[in-house]
């Protein structure tokens, strides 16, 4: 298991852009799967980003092209670049971490964006 804790939330206009950090509490290097889902009211959970074997990043069709995952071994993070933000794009966001392919995910406690005039 790892722990996890978001920051970097907050209120940003349509078009404005975030950066979402994920402090992970133990090394990153090996950790297969890192990355950020986000839920709205009443909404299923969802992907919005994921780097796999801290080579391979996966994004929702929704978020391609204005959204960017990344990572920083050294100091143990995950971050998420948000770009020309939207309203659908609120919700609270949540990092994961899966050490191991099969593993059980661990989970921070979120951070709330919310995008609106």
């Amino acid at each position: 298991q790892v722990q996890l804790v978001e920051s970097g939330g907050g209120l940003v206009q349509p078009g404005g852009s975030l950066r979402l950090s994920c402090a992970a509490s133990r090394s990153i290097f090996n950790i297969y799967l890192m990355g950020w889902y986000r839920q709205a009211p009443e909404k299923q959970r969802e992907l919005v980003a994921v780097i796999i074997s801290g080579r391979e990043a996966k994004y929702a069709d929704s978020v391609k092209g204005r959204f960017t995952i990344s990572r920083d071994t050294a100091k143990n993070t995950v971050y998420l670049g948000m770009n020309s933000l939207k309203p659908e794009d609120t919700a609270v966001y949540y990092c994961t971490a899966v050490t191991s392919k099969g593993a059980m995910g661990s989970w921070g406690q979120g951070t709330q964006v919310t995008v609106s005039s």
